[in-house]
Order: C-alpha cells, then structure tokens, then sequence
C-alpha cells in the first residue's frame, strides 16, 4: 500500500539571517515538553513541522541537508524521541529546492508525499490533515495549503477558480488582487516524477546555473497539465523565521508560552 512520507529540504546557508550560531531548522523557538516526557525544554524551529507531520499521521520522514549542517542529524537524531523514522539525505546541484528534493527521489517515488519548509512556523495544527483528506477528495496531483500573503510586496502568490483549482503559480509576484501564497503542500507520485523529469531536463539543457523555486516547476506542472488544487489552511500568513523580522516576531509569539 502507498505510504505518507515527509520531506523537509534544510540545505540552504541562511544567508539572509546569517551569521547564526547553528543551522536555523534547530534554532530554538520557545518551550515545551519533550514528546516522551514531562520535562520542558528549548524547542527548536524544525520540530514544529514534525509535530504537524505527526499530527496528521506520518510516522517516516527524509531530511534533505548540505554538507557541514551535521547538528540538524545530531539534534534530531533517528526520530525515536519523537515517535516518528527520520533519515537523512545529502543535496546534489545547489541550484534550488526542487534540485534538493530530488535526492530524495529513489526513496519517495512511490509514495505520497508531505512537504513543508522547516524554516516556516504557522499555529494551524490540523493544516495537514486538511491537505490529505483533499487529495484524497479531489484526486489532485498536488494540492497546495495556502496562507494569506504577508507584509511584503513580492510573494508567491497563487490563481485560482471559485472551486480551489489552482490555475497558475506566480513566482515573486506584486500582483495586489492575488492575496493568497501557497507554503505547504501534499503531492501523489505523479509530481515527485515531473519534478524528477524537470530537474533532470535542466541539468541537461541548461547552461544557467541560476536557483529554481518550487512555485516556478508547480507553474511549468500546470502548463503540463498536471491536477493542482488549492486549501485556505489559515487566515493569518505564516512566519518566516528566515528573516530577521520573522525570526524577531516567532521569539516574541513562541517565547512567551510553552507547549504541553
């Protein structure tokens, strides 16, 4: 029977918040109790997304991490503290996420896969249970948790019909009458192959080595016609601790209160 497997890259250098003392994915946000325990302790950026994996019943996860970000594994470990399998998996090509998540690729290509960026923190809990029960629904290729965009100009921002389909993907966009941006996501083997496909036809046509988005192969899927929907998953925008200004807003939201 087809598994649920999350995917969490964490191979980039954080350049826009650097310097940092560790890789962010195990920067501490707040506290909380351990998983198997009664104690509190440092909860960390990474572990938010887990829990929410957990949460929607994903026992088995691929972190997909750079050479030299070895206190992501060394804090994590194999994921027994957590209840949950985590292995770990070494970026190829830097040239963007979709180029990280293709490593993962002979693991995962037969299951449907759970994604989220470890560096986005949002407080819906059920988020990702919602994104299943959707595709299982909607027998979509993919389907998109959306958020509303936050205060920033530019954002991935997404088009859709009245019934979810999503029917394009606007990379960086400062389209002020699409409000909505897409920062979580479950997707069938159908997408993890078009990503494989789109990846591989890049390395080989491509002579700029420029960086690739995800929402940049979701638009080339769409023009291939690959089935995309879309789910309000939250009225608020998730924080990206990324930024100085994320990082400084999840301290003040996080740090103040501890998690059971």
């Amino acid at each position: 029977m087809m598994g649920v497997v999350g995917l969490v890259p964490a191979a980039g250098l954080a350049t826009r918040i650097s310097p940092l003392p560790c890789s962010k994915e195990v920067f501490p946000i707040g506290v909380s109790k351990a998983t198997t325990g009664e104690r509190l302790g440092p909860t960390v950026v990474g572990s938010y997304l887990l829990r929410k994996f957990f949460k929607a019943g994903v026992r088995k996860a691929f972190f997909i991490i750079r050479k030299g970000k070895w206190d992501i594994p060394q804090y994590f470990g194999n994921g027994s503290w957590m209840q949950m399998d985590l292995g770990y998996l070494i970026m190829g090509d830097p040239y963007g996420v979709p180029f990280t998540l293709d490593q993962a690729f002979p693991f995962v290509k037969d299951q449907k896969v759970i994604f989220g960026f470890p560096d986005i923190l949002f407080s819906e809990e059920q988020a990702y249970i919602s994104l299943l029960e959707c595709q299982v629904s909607s027998e979509a290729d993919l389907v998109l948790g959306l958020f509303p965009v936050g205060p920033r100009q530019k954002a991935d921002r997404v088009y859709s019909d009245v019934d979810g389909k999503i029917l394009d993907v606007l990379p960086d966009s400062t389209r002020l009458d699409l409000s909505y941006t897409w920062g979580i996501a479950v997707w069938m083997p159908q997408f993890t192959e078009f990503i494989h496909e789109f990846v591989e036809k890049f390395r080989k046509e491509t002579d700029q080595r420029s960086e690739v988005s995800m929402s940049q192969v979701i638009h080339e899927g769409i023009n291939c016609g690959l089935n995309v929907q879309g789910l309000m998953v939250s009225h608020i925008p998730f924080l990206d601790i990324g930024t100085s200004e994320g990082l400084a807003e999840a301290l003040s939201q996080y740090g103040a209160n501890f998690r059971s």
